[in-house]
Order: structure tokens, then C-alpha cells, then sequence
């Protein structure tokens, strides 16, 4: 060999070995599979926590709107629709006869399909009118006839089941001196006495929270039907049909121009609902009802509103369209990718998520026994609520919820 010769094997660069088509193909999965979990844990976080977050950040640079001192006080007609309520239907027209108002104040009851005498149990009560016939056509249908039949400035929708302070509508009403005003939400709030009552007022403490955080922004998105107030000319009339007829009212007056403001101090409190499973047969009705709501709703008319339409997109559709597939799809990728994937944050991510899922079944075990405790009820119930939101999107598909259901049992409806 010639001495400044150099075998080529030498000199070469030693060569890689060739990558085959599974490993590239799992190294493209594992890489889609990392974009698609951080896409939905993105969107998981802003649903929930970057959104309030974003609204609290805003609210440090805006003016604080104050409701208007009131001069004057309209006529308003308190309007509930009861089914089959002849126990409780007194007490709550004795709650509103005791509703200290200025102004006028009509009381209209509707009964529609009762067969327990609900109206005749009432009728006697001093300025009382009671609206009756034998079909029952669910709540959505007496409400619209309750509105035609009424003729006050000012409309207060109220649950049979719920009490109000005295005070109210005075707190509540005071907002419609802002003519910008279409609709002001009272508060619900829920009875603590019990596991059940426990996890119910978590929640709603929750979206009271959020809704102040939506009216100093632009709007309460949905206002809950316990309590409820609008003027009347901007009332819609609904399909009989509609589920959800508090948010789909709340959304017309939206899609009007006008705002809903929030009033925390206007409060309905009611009993939470007997069992977990009554609760659950209410959450999968009022979901099924969220995807009719969807299906219906007209996206070109909420858009020329945009405000209206981001708070929308976040408080509704990401909640329930996007969140309660995601969940389930988060720990099947986490999993994946703590298995294939060398980044030791997905096994970290995937301890946190087995942890949230077993203080959810201590929690679930709790409120079976009417139990409760923070640290395993507020998991269970997240990812319970997302659980009702599939199941409801499942009834919604196979032909709907029918508005004619049976009410869900409250704890203070039980024999003990």
C-alpha cells in the first residue's frame, strides 16, 4: 500500500443507518398526536380558566357600569309557569305577594296540562290571575301564552320552586333606566344542606362569577330562568319546541342590540335536586336542549354582534361542543405520548390527569351518600357535567328531548 494512501472505509463518514417506514411513521404520529393534545388542552384551559382570566385582565381598564338610581317604576307582570305544583304552588305565590314594589305588580300563574288543581289552589290569592287548559304543551308554549296575555311594560319569568327576598325586583328592575338595557339575570343560588346542595352551589358560584365577569365585559350570555326579567316588547315568540327557553330568549334580545345585565343581589334560591341521578336526568335534558339551541341558532345574525358573538363562542360552544369530546381524547393521547414520546412532561401531564379521575370517583362515591368534599366533589362534578353534555348531544341526535319530561325531584320534595 502506497504510505499516504488511506483506505476509503478510513476516510468515509461512518454511514446512518437507514430509518425504517414504521419508525418514521411513528415519529410522524407521535408529532401529530403532541399538536392535536396541546390544540385541545389549549382550548380546555381557555373555555374555563384563560377566559375569565382575559375578562378580569380587560376589566382593569374599564368604568364599571352602576345601575341607574330608579325614579320611577314600571307595571310588571311576574309570570310562572307551573306543572302538577299543587304543593308548592302556594308558597310561592305568597313569596311574590311579599315582593316589596313600588310600582304595579300582576301576578300571572300558568297551569297549562295540570291535573292536581294547581290553579284552583291559588285562584283565592288576591290579585291572582291564573291561565289554564287541559293540554299540556310544555313550558316553552305557556310561556308564550302567558306573554300575550299580559300587557305590563316589564316581564319577570320565576320558577315555581324558587323563593325570592323581598327586595328583588326592586334590585333587579332598577337596571332598565339604561335604555341599553333589554334584560337583566338574577342570581340563582342553591340550597348548601346537602352533598348534592354542595356540588350544585359550586358550580353556580362558578358561573355567577363568570356572569358579572360577562356584564362588565358586554353581556350576560344566558340568563337562567329562575329568575329573569326583559321588556316586553322585546319578548320573541318561541317554537313550542324550544328546551332551553331562557337562553334562546336571552340570545333574541342579544341578537337585538341590547345587553342583559346582571344583577348578583336579585336572587332565586331553591333546594338542589334530590339525588345524583335526578341530577343527572336534569343536566342530559338541559343538554340535549344546548344542542337543539346550536342547531337553530343563526350564526350570521349573533355575528353582527360581535361582542355577544366571542362571549358566545366561549361560554357555549366551546363548553358544549368542544370541551366534553376533548376530555376523553386528552388522556387517550396523554397516553400515547407518555408511552411513545422521550418528553418527561407527559408523564407528568398523565399523573395529574389519573389523579383528577380518582379524586372524581372518591366523589362520585361521596355523593351517593349525599356527601361532600371539596378537594373530590369539583372534580367529579367537571367531569360529570361534560359526561350529561355527550349523553345530551347523543338524545339530541337519536330525535330530541321532549319538552313534555318529568321534573327532576329537589330535596325538599322528600319524604324523610
Amino acid at each position: 500500500m502506497h504510505p499516504g494512501h488511506v483506505p476509503i472505509n478510513q476516510c468515509a463518514p461512518p454511514e446512518k443507518p437507514l430509518q425504517t417506514f414504521p419508525n418514521r411513521y411513528l415519529s410522524a404520529a407521535m408529532g401529530l398526536a403532541a399538536v392535536l393534545f396541546w390544540l385541545l388542552l389549549a382550548g380546555v384551559f381557555f373555555a374555563y380558566v384563560g377566559y375569565p382570566v382575559l375578562l378580569l385582565a380587560l376589566d382593569l381598564f374599564r368604568r364599571q357600569r352602576t345601575a341607574p338610581a330608579s325614579s320611577t317604576w314600571p307595571s310588571v307582570t311576574l309570570v310562572v309557569a307551573a306543572y302538577n305544583e299543587a304543593a308548592i304552588l302556594p308558597g310561592k305565590v305568597r313569596n311574590a305577594l311579599a315582593l316589596d314594589y313600588p310600582g304595579e305588580l300582576r301576578l300571572l300563574l300558568v297551569t297549562d296540562g295540570s291535573t292536581d288543581n294547581s290553579g284552583e289552589g291559588v285562584a283565592a290569592f288576591p290579585g291572582v290571575q291564573v291561565l289554564h287548559q287541559p293540554e299540556r304543551r310544555g313550558k316553552t308554549a305557556a310561556l308564550n301564552r302567558a306573554v300575550a296575555f299580559a300587557d305590563t311594560e316589564l316581564l319577570v319569568f320565576s320558577d315555581a320552586n324558587t323563593s325570592l327576598p323581598p327586595d328583588a325586583l326592586r334590585k333587579l328592575l332598577r337596571h332598565f333606566n339604561d335604555p341599553g338595557v333589554g334584560a337583566v339575570a338574577g342570581e340563582k343560588r342553591v340550597q348548601h344542606s346537602s352533598g348534592m346542595g354542595f356540588a350544585e352551589g359550586w358550580y353556580w358560584h362558578y358561573e355567577s362569577f363568570l356572569k358579572k365577569l360577562d356584564a362588565r365585559f358586554y353581556s350576560v350570555v344566558g340568563a337562567a330562568g329562575e329568575l329573569f326579567a326583559l321588556r316586553r316588547p322585546l319578548f320573541t315568540v318561541l317554537p313550542d319546541d324550544t328546551v332551553l327557553d331562557d337562553l334562546a330568549l336571552s340570545l333574541e334580545i342579544g341578537m337585538q342590540g341590547k345587553r342583559i345585565a346582571y344583577e348578583p343581589e336579585a336572587f332565586a334560591l331553591e333546594a338542589p335536586s334530590a339525588s345524583l341521578d335526578d341530577e343527572r336526568r336534569r343536566k342530559v335534558r338541559i343538554a340535549a336542549g344546548a344542542f337543539q339551541l346550536l342547531d337553530r341558532l343563526s350564526w350570521a345574525k349573533l355575528l353582527q354582534q360581535p361582542a355577544l358573538a366571542f362571549q358566545f363562542f366561549v361560554r357555549r360552544w366551546l363548553r358544549w361542543a368542544f370541551c366534553p369530546p376533548a376530555l376523553p381524547l386528552l388522556l387517550l393521547l396523554n397516553l400515547l405520548l407518555a408511552i411513545g414520546h422521550p418528553a418527561a412532561l407527559y408523564d407528568l401531564l398523565l399523573a395529574l390527569q389519573g389523579t383528577v379521575y380518582l379524586l372524581a370517583g372518591a366523589g362520585a362515591l361521596l355523593l351517593r351518600r349525599n356527601r361532600a368534599f371539596f378537594l373530590c366533589t369539583v372534580p367529579f362534578y367537571f367531569l360529570f357535567m361534560n359526561a350529561c353534555l355527550l349523553e345530551g348531544w347523543w338524545r339530541h341526535r337519536k330525535g330530541g328531548q321532549s319538552v313534555l319530561w318529568e321534573k327532576a325531584r329537589r330535596g325538599r320534595e322528600v319524604k324523610g
